[in-house]
């Protein structure tokens, strides 16, 4: 766990993500310069900093949309800065993303969004795309929901069924942007817990992007913050700065 300047000594193979010095570039705009981050496998990590901080654009490097521009950027043993279009795709089956906006597809059931990604990602063989879509749904208590129409659940329970999509290909990392956006203090709860049983149990490494300030009061987890185009852990609330977070 590390975030500071780059050390040889601290790479490692544990970790599920090694950035040294790395400078990301929004169309020629530096978003992030020279950080260095290491997150181990297993790890469950926030991800805070106000709108525009460069959040989002640290999460598109990691999902590979954005290549650094200088740096050594390693994701689940993928170098980013040498990535072929097949790579890309393998290494985004070893990630999973939890969406504030759900991004389900209204036009077909739980089931049917679900087993729509395992056949894109190669799943073939319709018992086993069955009994792995029945786990996830398990994992997330929405099993008796698999062929409902996303219209027909709640916020919560659709944001479960993002979660459960996420798992389908046993991830190594799981993005969570903002995974409780939308939702109301007691459902943001319920999927902070979720995640969290996710990490313990399945044992992926986590990163949540979040403004959500009760929810890392109440489980306190290494904080990364994005702040004047670099990166820290914050050493107290008053670093975090949670009020203005959101401006």
């Amino acid at each position: 766990m590390f975030v500071g300047d780059f050390n040889e000594k601290n790479m490692d193979i544990n970790l599920i993500i090694d950035f040294q010095q790395v400078s990301i570039f929004q169309e020629n705009t530096p978003v992030l310069m020279d950080i260095t981050l290491q997150i181990e496998k297993g790890e469950f990590v926030y991800l805070i900093g106000k709108v525009g901080s460069g959040k989002t654009s640290l999460i598109k490097t990691i999902h590979a949309e954005i290549v650094p521009e200088k740096g050594y950027a390693m994701v689940a043993g993928y170098d980013l800065n040498n990535l072929k279009m097949k790579d890309v795709a393998m290494l985004r089956r070893k990630m999973g993303v939890v969406f504030q906006d759900f991004q389900l597809l209204s036009d077909r059931s739980v089931y049917d969004n679900l087993a729509f990604v395992l056949r894109a990602t190669g799943w073939k063989e319709k018992a086993v795309i069955d009994e792995q879509i029945m786990k996830v749904l398990t994992k997330v208590e929405l099993k008796r929901k698999a062929y409902k129409m996303p219209y027909q659940l709640s916020g919560g329970e659709q944001q479960r069924v993002v979660i459960a999509r996420a798992m389908l290909n046993n991830p190594q990392l799981i993005i969570a942007d903002e995974p409780t956006g939308h939702l109301d203090p007691e459902t943001s709860e319920d999927i902070m817990h979720i995640l969290l049983d996710i990490n313990r149990e399945e044992g992926p490494a986590v990163i949540m992007a979040t403004h959500n300030y009760m929810l890392m009061k109440k489980h306190p987890l290494r904080t990364i913050k994005c702040e004047n185009n670099a990166l820290y852990e914050p050493e107290n609330e008053t670093e975090i700065d949670f009020e203005g977070l959101i401006e």
